[in-house]
Protein backbone atom coordinates (compact mmCIF):
# COMPACT_ATOMS: atom_id res chain seq x y z
CA UNK A 1 0.00 0.00 0.00
CA UNK A 2 1.06 3.75 -0.57
CA UNK A 3 1.20 6.37 2.03
CA UNK A 4 0.97 9.37 0.14
CA UNK A 5 1.91 12.55 1.82
CA UNK A 6 -0.52 15.90 0.93
CA UNK A 7 2.75 18.57 0.31
CA UNK A 8 -0.25 21.41 0.04
CA UNK A 9 -2.09 20.26 3.09
CA UNK A 10 0.87 19.99 5.11
CA UNK A 11 2.61 23.50 4.12
CA UNK A 12 -0.54 24.66 4.59
CA UNK A 13 -1.39 23.99 8.33
CA UNK A 14 2.64 22.28 9.47
CA UNK A 15 1.27 19.91 11.31
CA UNK A 16 -0.75 20.27 14.39
CA UNK A 17 -1.19 23.65 15.65
CA UNK A 18 1.68 25.35 14.04
CA UNK A 19 0.71 27.25 10.82
CA UNK A 20 1.93 30.53 12.43
CA UNK A 21 5.16 29.23 12.34
CA UNK A 22 5.55 29.96 8.30
CA UNK A 23 4.67 33.68 8.66
CA UNK A 24 7.41 36.08 8.88
CA UNK A 25 9.41 36.08 12.13
CA UNK A 26 9.46 38.21 14.91
CA UNK A 27 9.00 37.33 19.08
CA UNK A 28 5.76 35.94 18.37
CA UNK A 29 6.86 33.02 16.87
CA UNK A 30 9.96 32.12 19.32
CA UNK A 31 6.78 32.61 22.03
CA UNK A 32 4.60 30.13 19.44
CA UNK A 33 7.50 27.43 19.94
CA UNK A 34 8.13 27.66 23.71
CA UNK A 35 4.43 27.80 24.51
CA UNK A 36 3.05 24.82 22.15
CA UNK A 37 1.06 22.15 23.97
CA UNK A 38 0.36 19.14 22.96
CA UNK A 39 2.02 17.13 20.04
CA UNK A 40 4.13 19.55 19.03
CA UNK A 41 6.31 18.59 16.49
CA UNK A 42 4.61 15.38 14.64
CA UNK A 43 6.04 12.08 14.88
CA UNK A 44 9.53 10.09 13.23
CA UNK A 45 10.93 6.81 13.46
CA UNK A 46 13.88 5.67 13.29
CA UNK A 47 16.91 3.06 14.36
CA UNK A 48 15.34 0.57 12.28
CA UNK A 49 15.50 -3.29 12.56
CA UNK A 50 14.11 -6.69 11.27
CA UNK A 51 11.96 -6.82 13.98
CA UNK A 52 12.03 -3.72 16.01
CA UNK A 53 11.82 0.23 15.44
CA UNK A 54 12.42 3.45 17.42
CA UNK A 55 8.98 5.83 17.10
CA UNK A 56 9.89 9.58 17.89
CA UNK A 57 7.28 12.22 19.09
CA UNK A 58 7.52 15.01 21.62
CA UNK A 59 4.38 15.96 23.87
CA UNK A 60 4.04 18.97 26.29
CA UNK A 61 1.21 18.71 28.75
CA UNK A 62 -0.62 22.13 29.23
CA UNK A 63 0.99 22.07 32.53
CA UNK A 64 4.39 21.60 31.14
CA UNK A 65 5.46 18.36 33.83
CA UNK A 66 6.07 14.88 33.28
CA UNK A 67 3.70 13.42 31.12
CA UNK A 68 3.12 9.25 30.42
CA UNK A 69 2.72 8.41 26.80
CA UNK A 70 1.98 5.68 24.55
CA UNK A 71 2.35 4.62 21.02
CA UNK A 72 0.31 2.03 18.78
CA UNK A 73 1.54 -0.08 16.21
CA UNK A 74 -0.71 -1.14 13.34
CA UNK A 75 0.02 -3.00 10.39
CA UNK A 76 -2.57 -0.82 8.63
CA UNK A 77 -3.08 2.99 8.32
CA UNK A 78 -6.65 2.10 10.16
CA UNK A 79 -5.38 0.57 12.71
CA UNK A 80 -7.88 -1.93 13.08
CA UNK A 81 -5.69 -4.39 13.96
CA UNK A 82 -2.97 -3.14 16.61
CA UNK A 83 0.09 -5.57 16.70
CA UNK A 84 2.24 -3.78 19.18
CA UNK A 85 3.27 -0.64 21.50
CA UNK A 86 5.00 0.42 23.96
CA UNK A 87 4.69 3.78 26.66
CA UNK A 88 7.28 6.25 28.43
CA UNK A 89 7.67 9.05 31.08
CA UNK A 90 8.51 12.11 29.85
CA UNK A 91 9.25 15.60 30.72
CA UNK A 92 11.21 18.78 30.64
CA UNK A 93 14.72 17.21 31.55
CA UNK A 94 14.61 15.89 27.76
CA UNK A 95 12.44 18.88 26.18
CA UNK A 96 9.13 16.34 26.72
CA UNK A 97 10.58 14.38 23.44
CA UNK A 98 9.55 10.48 23.12
CA UNK A 99 11.65 7.78 21.89
CA UNK A 100 9.87 4.30 22.37
CA UNK A 101 11.59 1.36 21.15
CA UNK A 102 8.80 -1.30 19.58
CA UNK A 103 9.90 -5.35 18.94
CA UNK A 104 7.77 -7.53 18.13
CA UNK A 105 7.63 -6.73 14.31
CA UNK A 106 8.33 -8.52 11.24
CA UNK A 107 11.13 -7.93 9.09
CA UNK A 108 10.73 -5.64 5.58
CA UNK A 109 7.45 -4.37 6.59
CA UNK A 110 5.73 -0.95 6.58
CA UNK A 111 3.69 -0.67 9.66
CA UNK A 112 1.81 2.93 10.72
CA UNK A 113 2.10 4.08 14.35
CA UNK A 114 0.31 6.82 16.65
CA UNK A 115 1.07 8.49 20.30
CA UNK A 116 -1.60 8.85 22.63
CA UNK A 117 -1.21 11.43 25.23
CA UNK A 118 -2.47 11.13 28.96
CA UNK A 119 -5.23 13.17 28.04
CA UNK A 120 -6.60 10.97 25.40
CA UNK A 121 -5.07 13.26 22.90
CA UNK A 122 -3.71 11.48 19.33
CA UNK A 123 -0.76 12.82 17.40
CA UNK A 124 -0.44 12.48 13.53
CA UNK A 125 0.04 9.10 12.36
CA UNK A 126 3.29 8.19 10.67
CA UNK A 127 4.30 5.00 8.94
CA UNK A 128 8.09 3.32 9.36
CA UNK A 129 9.22 0.34 8.01
CA UNK A 130 11.48 -2.47 9.40
CA UNK A 131 14.55 -4.11 7.60
CA UNK A 132 14.34 -6.94 5.56
CA UNK A 133 16.49 -10.21 6.18
CA UNK A 134 17.43 -12.81 3.88
CA UNK A 135 17.63 -12.80 0.61
CA UNK A 136 16.91 -9.18 -0.49
CA UNK A 137 16.26 -8.18 -4.18
CA UNK A 138 16.57 -4.45 -4.23
CA UNK A 139 16.05 -1.44 -1.71
CA UNK A 140 15.93 1.91 -2.00
CA UNK A 141 18.01 4.92 -0.27
CA UNK A 142 16.96 8.43 -0.36
CA UNK A 143 20.55 10.64 1.29
CA UNK A 144 20.42 14.46 2.42
CA UNK A 145 22.78 16.54 3.63
CA UNK A 146 23.34 20.22 4.27
CA UNK A 147 19.72 21.74 5.25
CA UNK A 148 20.29 25.56 6.33
CA UNK A 149 16.86 26.73 7.32
CA UNK A 150 18.69 30.43 6.49
CA UNK A 151 19.31 29.72 2.86
CA UNK A 152 15.90 28.41 1.45
CA UNK A 153 13.02 25.63 1.44
CA UNK A 154 13.45 21.97 2.66
CA UNK A 155 11.85 20.70 -1.00
CA UNK A 156 13.93 18.11 -1.03
CA UNK A 157 12.75 16.77 1.77
CA UNK A 158 9.24 17.61 0.52
CA UNK A 159 10.13 16.00 -2.87
CA UNK A 160 11.64 12.84 -1.05
CA UNK A 161 8.49 12.42 1.16
CA UNK A 162 5.93 11.89 -1.72
CA UNK A 163 7.80 8.85 -3.32
CA UNK A 164 6.41 5.27 -2.84
CA UNK A 165 10.11 3.85 -4.15
CA UNK A 166 11.95 4.68 -0.84
CA UNK A 167 12.56 2.31 2.08
CA UNK A 168 14.64 3.93 4.11
CA UNK A 169 16.53 7.81 4.68
CA UNK A 170 20.06 8.64 5.89
CA UNK A 171 20.67 12.03 6.83
CA UNK A 172 24.68 12.18 6.74
CA UNK A 173 24.86 15.49 8.83
CA UNK A 174 24.40 19.31 9.38
CA UNK A 175 20.92 18.35 9.90
CA UNK A 176 20.92 22.12 11.59
CA UNK A 177 23.11 25.14 11.39
CA UNK A 178 24.35 26.89 14.87
CA UNK A 179 24.70 30.70 13.47
CA UNK A 180 22.98 33.30 14.53
CA UNK A 181 21.16 35.38 11.97
CA UNK A 182 23.41 37.38 9.76
CA UNK A 183 25.96 34.29 10.29
CA UNK A 184 25.71 32.15 7.37
CA UNK A 185 22.13 32.73 5.51
CA UNK A 186 20.70 34.24 2.41
CA UNK A 187 19.33 37.23 4.19
CA UNK A 188 16.32 38.19 6.69
CA UNK A 189 13.81 36.38 4.23
CA UNK A 190 14.77 32.69 5.25
CA UNK A 191 16.83 33.78 8.27
CA UNK A 192 13.65 35.27 10.42
CA UNK A 193 12.67 31.31 10.92
CA UNK A 194 15.90 30.93 13.48
CA UNK A 195 15.40 31.01 16.59
CA UNK A 196 17.37 31.82 19.07
CA UNK A 197 18.34 34.46 16.96
CA UNK A 198 21.83 34.55 18.05
CA UNK A 199 24.58 31.85 17.73
CA UNK A 200 23.95 28.79 19.70
CA UNK A 201 25.75 28.08 23.02
CA UNK A 202 23.47 26.17 26.03
CA UNK A 203 21.50 23.30 25.38
CA UNK A 204 18.35 26.15 25.68
CA UNK A 205 19.66 27.30 22.15
CA UNK A 206 19.77 24.13 20.64
CA UNK A 207 16.66 22.71 21.38
CA UNK A 208 15.07 25.74 20.38
CA UNK A 209 17.10 25.90 17.44
CA UNK A 210 16.02 21.78 17.06
CA UNK A 211 12.11 23.26 17.79
CA UNK A 212 12.70 25.66 14.82
CA UNK A 213 14.01 22.95 12.54
CA UNK A 214 11.58 20.60 13.07
CA UNK A 215 8.52 22.63 12.73
CA UNK A 216 9.27 22.74 8.51
CA UNK A 217 6.31 20.69 6.81
CA UNK A 218 8.44 18.84 4.66
CA UNK A 219 10.84 17.57 7.22
CA UNK A 220 7.98 16.78 9.11
CA UNK A 221 6.01 14.56 6.31
CA UNK A 222 9.79 13.24 5.23
CA UNK A 223 9.54 12.13 8.86
CA UNK A 224 6.27 10.57 9.26
CA UNK A 225 6.85 8.64 6.08
CA UNK A 226 9.87 7.25 6.36
CA UNK A 227 12.48 5.93 8.89
CA UNK A 228 15.61 8.18 8.66
CA UNK A 229 19.01 7.37 10.43
CA UNK A 230 21.16 10.77 10.88
CA UNK A 231 24.70 10.73 11.08
CA UNK A 232 26.61 13.90 12.68
CA UNK A 233 28.82 16.84 11.11
CA UNK A 234 30.45 19.67 12.55
CA UNK A 235 26.99 22.25 12.30
CA UNK A 236 25.31 19.97 15.20
CA UNK A 237 27.73 21.49 17.22
CA UNK A 238 30.16 23.83 15.79
CA UNK A 239 31.79 24.68 12.03
CA UNK A 240 34.63 22.43 11.92
CA UNK A 241 34.55 20.83 14.90
CA UNK A 242 36.70 18.25 16.56
CA UNK A 243 37.36 16.61 19.63
CA UNK A 244 38.76 19.42 21.43
CA UNK A 245 36.86 22.90 19.53
CA UNK A 246 36.04 23.83 16.59
CA UNK A 247 36.55 26.66 14.23
CA UNK A 248 33.85 29.08 15.77
CA UNK A 249 34.77 28.56 18.84
CA UNK A 250 36.26 30.81 20.94
CA UNK A 251 37.90 31.37 24.19
CA UNK A 252 35.23 33.99 25.45
CA UNK A 253 32.40 31.16 24.39
CA UNK A 254 33.12 29.06 27.38
CA UNK A 255 34.31 25.53 27.63
CA UNK A 256 33.93 23.66 24.26
CA UNK A 257 33.11 20.15 25.93
CA UNK A 258 30.20 22.12 27.48
CA UNK A 259 28.72 23.20 23.75
CA UNK A 260 29.08 20.00 22.60
CA UNK A 261 27.37 18.27 24.67
CA UNK A 262 24.59 20.15 24.85
CA UNK A 263 24.33 20.03 21.34
CA UNK A 264 24.74 16.20 21.20
CA UNK A 265 22.36 15.88 24.10
CA UNK A 266 20.15 18.23 22.25
CA UNK A 267 20.63 15.55 18.57
CA UNK A 268 19.90 12.51 20.60
CA UNK A 269 16.50 14.13 22.07
CA UNK A 270 15.36 15.68 18.91
CA UNK A 271 16.14 12.75 16.27
CA UNK A 272 15.07 9.79 16.19
CA UNK A 273 18.31 7.70 17.13
CA UNK A 274 19.61 5.82 19.84
CA UNK A 275 22.45 6.04 22.40
CA UNK A 276 25.46 4.47 20.55
CA UNK A 277 27.67 7.00 18.01
CA UNK A 278 28.26 4.47 15.89
CA UNK A 279 26.48 1.60 14.82
CA UNK A 280 25.30 -1.50 11.60
CA UNK A 281 22.44 -2.00 10.37
CA UNK A 282 21.85 -4.91 8.24
CA UNK A 283 19.79 -5.18 4.94
CA UNK A 284 19.78 -9.07 4.72
CA UNK A 285 22.11 -10.35 2.43
CA UNK A 286 22.34 -7.35 0.13
CA UNK A 287 24.09 -4.56 2.09
CA UNK A 288 25.57 -3.11 5.60
CA UNK A 289 25.16 -0.10 6.51
CA UNK A 290 27.70 1.93 8.90
CA UNK A 291 26.66 4.60 10.62
CA UNK A 292 29.57 6.86 11.94
CA UNK A 293 30.95 9.73 13.63
CA UNK A 294 33.81 11.93 12.09
CA UNK A 295 33.47 15.19 13.86
CA UNK A 296 31.85 15.28 17.50
CA UNK A 297 33.33 12.62 19.74
CA UNK A 298 37.50 11.43 18.56
CA UNK A 299 38.71 13.80 15.22
CA UNK A 300 42.39 15.37 15.77
CA UNK A 301 42.07 19.08 15.11
CA UNK A 302 42.13 19.89 11.49
CA UNK A 303 45.04 21.89 9.86
CA UNK A 304 44.14 25.01 8.56
CA UNK A 305 45.60 26.00 5.12
CA UNK A 306 45.22 29.79 5.74
CA UNK A 307 48.09 29.24 8.42
CA UNK A 308 50.50 27.64 6.08
CA UNK A 309 49.73 30.83 3.35
CA UNK A 310 50.67 33.33 6.39
CA UNK A 311 54.16 31.72 6.71
CA UNK A 312 57.60 33.82 4.81
CA UNK A 313 57.50 30.66 2.05
CA UNK A 314 54.31 29.52 1.38
CA UNK A 315 55.10 26.34 -1.17
CA UNK A 316 57.85 25.59 1.32
CA UNK A 317 55.06 25.51 4.59
CA UNK A 318 52.95 23.10 2.66
CA UNK A 319 55.45 21.20 1.45
CA UNK A 320 56.79 20.90 4.76
CA UNK A 321 53.49 19.95 6.12
CA UNK A 322 53.07 17.54 3.03
CA UNK A 323 56.50 15.54 4.30
CA UNK A 324 55.30 16.07 8.03
CA UNK A 325 51.86 16.22 10.08
CA UNK A 326 50.01 15.44 6.52
CA UNK A 327 51.09 12.01 7.60
CA UNK A 328 51.17 11.43 11.07
CA UNK A 329 49.36 7.98 11.85
CA UNK A 330 48.02 9.45 14.69
CA UNK A 331 45.81 12.17 13.63
CA UNK A 332 42.77 10.55 13.03
CA UNK A 333 38.61 11.41 11.71
CA UNK A 334 37.45 8.37 14.02
CA UNK A 335 39.24 7.66 16.88
CA UNK A 336 41.07 4.33 17.50
CA UNK A 337 38.10 2.71 19.48
CA UNK A 338 35.69 4.05 16.36
CA UNK A 339 38.27 2.52 13.60
CA UNK A 340 38.29 -0.92 15.93
CA UNK A 341 34.77 -1.41 15.75
CA UNK A 342 34.71 -0.10 12.17
CA UNK A 343 37.30 -2.87 10.83
CA UNK A 344 35.77 -5.61 13.07
CA UNK A 345 32.30 -5.41 11.73
CA UNK A 346 33.94 -5.08 7.63
CA UNK A 347 35.73 -8.38 8.98
CA UNK A 348 32.15 -10.42 9.77
CA UNK A 349 30.33 -8.68 6.33
CA UNK A 350 29.22 -10.62 4.25
CA UNK A 351 25.96 -8.51 2.63
CA UNK A 352 27.09 -7.79 -1.52
CA UNK A 353 27.50 -4.26 -0.38
CA UNK A 354 29.05 -2.40 2.26
CA UNK A 355 27.78 1.39 2.92
CA UNK A 356 29.83 3.33 4.70
CA UNK A 357 28.00 6.58 5.90
CA UNK A 358 30.34 9.41 6.77
CA UNK A 359 30.53 13.54 7.36
CA UNK A 360 32.87 14.01 4.87
CA UNK A 361 34.33 13.82 1.19
CA UNK A 362 36.74 10.99 1.17
CA UNK A 363 37.84 11.12 -2.31
CA UNK A 364 40.57 13.59 -3.34
CA UNK A 365 39.61 17.04 -5.04
CA UNK A 366 42.53 19.19 -6.17
CA UNK A 367 41.78 22.78 -6.85
CA UNK A 368 42.79 24.14 -10.44
CA UNK A 369 45.02 26.86 -11.42
CA UNK A 370 41.74 28.11 -13.16
CA UNK A 371 39.89 28.74 -10.01
CA UNK A 372 40.82 32.28 -10.13
CA UNK A 373 39.50 32.86 -13.43
CA UNK A 374 35.98 31.67 -11.92
CA UNK A 375 35.15 35.13 -10.65
CA UNK A 376 33.68 38.79 -11.54
CA UNK A 377 35.44 41.53 -10.99
CA UNK A 378 33.10 42.28 -8.21
CA UNK A 379 33.90 39.50 -5.72
CA UNK A 380 35.28 39.96 -2.38
CA UNK A 381 38.79 39.30 -1.56
CA UNK A 382 37.70 36.62 1.01
CA UNK A 383 36.09 34.47 -1.45
CA UNK A 384 38.96 34.21 -3.83
CA UNK A 385 41.28 33.38 -0.65
CA UNK A 386 39.61 30.14 -0.22
CA UNK A 387 40.56 28.93 -3.76
CA UNK A 388 44.50 30.47 -3.54
CA UNK A 389 44.64 28.32 -0.70
CA UNK A 390 43.51 25.20 -3.11
CA UNK A 391 45.88 25.87 -5.65
CA UNK A 392 48.84 26.61 -3.32
CA UNK A 393 48.01 23.05 -1.45
CA UNK A 394 47.76 21.29 -4.78
CA UNK A 395 50.91 22.81 -5.89
CA UNK A 396 52.35 20.96 -3.15
CA UNK A 397 50.22 17.30 -4.08
CA UNK A 398 48.03 18.01 -1.49
CA UNK A 399 43.94 18.26 -1.34
CA UNK A 400 42.15 21.45 -1.35
CA UNK A 401 40.42 20.64 2.02
CA UNK A 402 42.07 19.77 5.25
CA UNK A 403 38.95 19.56 7.27
CA UNK A 404 37.69 16.44 5.70
CA UNK A 405 39.09 13.30 4.89
CA UNK A 406 42.24 15.17 2.72
CA UNK A 407 43.75 15.97 5.90
CA UNK A 408 43.98 12.76 7.14
CA UNK A 409 45.81 10.25 4.51
CA UNK A 410 46.97 7.61 6.52
CA UNK A 411 43.56 7.42 8.43
CA UNK A 412 41.94 7.27 5.03
CA UNK A 413 44.35 4.52 4.21
CA UNK A 414 43.45 2.30 6.86
CA UNK A 415 40.04 2.19 6.02
CA UNK A 416 40.50 1.70 2.44
CA UNK A 417 43.03 -0.99 3.64
CA UNK A 418 40.50 -2.67 5.75
CA UNK A 419 37.91 -2.96 2.81
CA UNK A 420 40.51 -4.34 0.24
CA UNK A 421 41.42 -7.24 2.85
CA UNK A 422 37.89 -8.17 3.38
CA UNK A 423 37.11 -8.05 -0.69
CA UNK A 424 33.96 -5.81 0.30
CA UNK A 425 32.05 -4.03 -2.14
CA UNK A 426 32.51 -0.43 -0.40
CA UNK A 427 30.29 2.14 -1.30
CA UNK A 428 30.50 5.31 0.91
CA UNK A 429 28.19 7.82 0.98
CA UNK A 430 28.82 11.51 2.75
CA UNK A 431 27.78 15.06 2.68
CA UNK A 432 29.41 18.27 4.39
CA UNK A 433 30.73 19.78 1.10
CA UNK A 434 27.18 21.45 -0.87
CA UNK A 435 28.21 19.65 -4.36
CA UNK A 436 27.95 16.59 -5.92
CA UNK A 437 30.54 14.64 -6.50
CA UNK A 438 31.71 10.58 -7.66
CA UNK A 439 34.73 9.46 -6.69
CA UNK A 440 36.54 6.34 -7.45
CA UNK A 441 38.65 5.33 -4.25
CA UNK A 442 42.01 3.77 -4.44
CA UNK A 443 44.47 2.35 -2.33
CA UNK A 444 48.35 1.07 -3.23
CA UNK A 445 47.06 1.23 -6.77
CA UNK A 446 44.18 -0.92 -6.46
CA UNK A 447 40.56 -0.41 -6.55
CA UNK A 448 39.25 0.09 -2.90
CA UNK A 449 35.24 1.39 -3.57
CA UNK A 450 33.41 4.07 -4.82
CA UNK A 451 31.99 7.26 -3.15
CA UNK A 452 28.52 9.11 -3.67
CA UNK A 453 28.90 12.58 -2.32
CA UNK A 454 25.76 14.45 -1.65
CA UNK A 455 24.83 18.28 -2.63
CA UNK A 456 22.63 20.32 -0.11
CA UNK A 457 19.54 20.37 0.74
CA UNK A 458 19.55 24.65 0.48
CA UNK A 459 23.36 24.81 1.95
CA UNK A 460 24.71 26.93 -1.03
CA UNK A 461 27.18 25.44 -2.91
CA UNK A 462 30.33 26.82 -5.23
CA UNK A 463 28.13 28.87 -7.70
CA UNK A 464 27.10 31.36 -4.61
CA UNK A 465 31.09 32.74 -5.02
CA UNK A 466 30.90 32.23 -9.01
CA UNK A 467 28.02 34.33 -9.91
CA UNK A 468 27.64 35.00 -13.47
CA UNK A 469 30.27 31.84 -14.25
CA UNK A 470 28.85 28.71 -16.25
CA UNK A 471 28.92 25.80 -14.10
CA UNK A 472 29.69 23.41 -16.49
CA UNK A 473 33.28 25.58 -16.85
CA UNK A 474 34.14 24.96 -13.05
CA UNK A 475 33.02 21.25 -13.52
CA UNK A 476 34.87 21.07 -16.86
CA UNK A 477 38.07 22.44 -15.31
CA UNK A 478 37.70 20.63 -11.78
CA UNK A 479 37.40 17.00 -13.49
CA UNK A 480 40.28 17.68 -15.67
CA UNK A 481 42.31 18.73 -12.71
CA UNK A 482 41.42 15.73 -10.97
CA UNK A 483 41.72 12.38 -13.03
CA UNK A 484 43.04 9.90 -10.75
CA UNK A 485 39.86 9.89 -8.39
CA UNK A 486 37.01 12.32 -9.83
CA UNK A 487 34.37 10.97 -11.83
CA UNK A 488 31.79 13.72 -12.17
CA UNK A 489 30.82 16.80 -10.42
CA UNK A 490 28.05 19.20 -10.11
CA UNK A 491 28.49 22.56 -8.09
CA UNK A 492 25.27 24.50 -9.10
CA UNK A 493 22.46 22.47 -7.60
CA UNK A 494 20.64 21.20 -4.66
CA UNK A 495 18.22 18.28 -3.87
CA UNK A 496 19.41 14.68 -2.32
CA UNK A 497 20.81 11.35 -3.60
CA UNK A 498 18.26 8.27 -4.47
CA UNK A 499 20.46 4.86 -4.01
CA UNK A 500 19.19 1.96 -5.14
CA UNK A 501 20.82 -1.23 -4.01
CA UNK A 502 20.33 -4.77 -5.71
CA UNK A 503 22.49 -7.74 -6.46
CA UNK A 504 23.15 -6.23 -9.74
CA UNK A 505 24.63 -3.32 -9.30
CA UNK A 506 24.69 -0.47 -6.87
CA UNK A 507 23.12 2.66 -8.67
CA UNK A 508 23.23 6.41 -7.34
CA UNK A 509 20.67 9.24 -8.73
CA UNK A 510 21.43 12.74 -7.90
CA UNK A 511 18.15 14.46 -7.52
CA UNK A 512 18.11 18.45 -8.24
CA UNK A 513 15.73 20.59 -7.08
CA UNK A 514 14.75 23.15 -9.33
CA UNK A 515 14.96 25.94 -6.97
CA UNK A 516 15.16 26.57 -2.99
CA UNK A 517 14.12 30.41 -3.09
CA UNK A 518 10.08 29.05 -2.88
CA UNK A 519 8.76 26.09 -1.86
CA UNK A 520 8.49 23.98 -4.98
CA UNK A 521 8.09 20.26 -6.29
CA UNK A 522 9.87 20.99 -9.39
CA UNK A 523 12.94 18.88 -10.30
CA UNK A 524 15.59 19.21 -13.39
CA UNK A 525 17.02 16.88 -15.32
CA UNK A 526 19.35 14.22 -12.53
CA UNK A 527 22.68 12.59 -12.97
CA UNK A 528 23.16 8.55 -12.37
CA UNK A 529 26.54 6.38 -12.02
CA UNK A 530 26.81 2.52 -11.18
CA UNK A 531 29.16 0.62 -9.08
CA UNK A 532 28.83 -3.41 -9.81
CA UNK A 533 29.71 -6.19 -7.68
CA UNK A 534 33.61 -6.99 -7.73
CA UNK A 535 34.76 -4.09 -10.05
CA UNK A 536 34.71 -1.34 -7.09
CA UNK A 537 35.01 1.72 -10.07
CA UNK A 538 32.07 3.62 -11.44
CA UNK A 539 30.56 3.79 -14.58
CA UNK A 540 27.32 5.76 -16.43
CA UNK A 541 24.23 4.03 -15.39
Amino acid sequence: MTFRINRRALITTAGYGIGGLLLPGGQLVAQTLLGLTGFTHSVASGEPGPDSTLLWTRFVPTAGGPAKVRVEVADSRDFIKIVGGGQMITGPWRDHTVKITVDGLQPGRFYWYRFIGPDGAISPIGRTKTLPVGKVGKFNIAIFSCANIGFGEFNAYGHAAARDDIDLTLHMGDYIYEYGRGGYDGGPKFSSRLFPAGELYSLADYRLRYASYRADPQLQALHANFPMIPNTDDHEGGNDSWEGGAQNHTPDEGDWSVRRNAAMQAWREWLPVGEQPWKTYEIGDLATYFRTDTRMVARSKPAWAGDLMRAPDTAKAFAEFRDGAWRDPSSTMFGTEQESWLFHQFARSRATWSVLGVGTNMGYNYTPDEALNWFGPDVPDYRKNFMRQGIAAAKAGLPYNFDNWGGYPVARSRVFAAAQKNDLNLVVVSGDSHNSWAFDLPEDGRPAGVEFGGQSVSSPGIESATVGIDPARIAKDILARNTQELRWVDTSNRGYMHLSLSPKAATNEWVFMDTVKEVSSKTKPSQRMQVRPGRKVLEQA
